[in-house]
């Protein structure tokens, strides 16, 4: 009866945990470039619908590309694009490219922010961060880590409309999508132990787009 419960409460409970929604008062909208077209959509419609005053792009190499091989040729202009395709105003976009393509990748994205953000002297009171679904606790948590107590950091978890998320156990997409997360998301809490430095060394500042 235990493991019947216990097996019940994840089923029912982990997707609503690991796709959290945190909004907070914030300055800043950060939009993680990689996520799909509805995503962008919903980044587009919070930042007029917020009191943002600057719309932060960021990701690292493009899948695919073999790694890093310029900034344009990353998720975080591939966004950019997307986010001014889709009516975001090009004066309030800002594009912070990462050049990391290993396992560490959001962790990556969140420390060429924080370089960007010390290195142009950014006063920034908050930031939310927009995502996907379940990955967005884990993304909390790494910004979190790079960026430190020093920024309040909240979350927009966007669903996909593919699937019905209170039954995400009944679609394909569901279960890889809770299953890859629901174990990147136990890695990076448990065993993710980053040097905070290593991944600094490789992030060039990116200019305003």
């Amino acid at each position: 009866m235990v493991v019947f419960l216990a097996s019940y409460w994840l089923i029912t409970c982990i997707y609503a945990f690991l796709a959290e929604n945190h909004r907070i008062d914030a300055n800043v909208l950060v939009v993680e470039g990689w996520i799909h077209e509805y995503a962008i959509r919903a980044a587009v419609k919070e930042f007029r619908t917020g009191a943002y005053e600057a719309v932060v792009a960021t990701g690292g190499p493009v899948e695919g590309s073999g790694g890093y091989t310029n900034d344009f040729n990353t998720s975080a202009n591939v966004g950019a694009d997307l986010l001014k395709k889709d009516g975001l105003p090009a004066s309030m976009l800002f594009v912070v490219p990462s050049r990391v393509m290993d396992r560490d990748r959001t962790y990556g994205s969140a420390v060429a922010l924080k370089n960007w953000v010390d290195q142009h002297q950014v006063n920034v009171t908050g930031l939310n961060i927009i995502t996907q679904n379940v990955h967005a606790r884990r993304t909390r948590l790494l910004f979190q880590r790079a960026l430190g107590n020093r920024v309040r950091i909240g979350v927009i978890a966007v669903q996909n409309p593919d699937y019905d998320p209170a039954r995400w156990w009944h679609y394909s997409q569901g279960m890889k999508d809770v299953v890859s997360e629901g174990g990147a998301y136990l890695y990076a809490k448990l065993f993710f132990f980053p040097d905070e430095e290593k991944p600094g060394k490789s992030e060039r500042l990116a200019g305003h787009d």
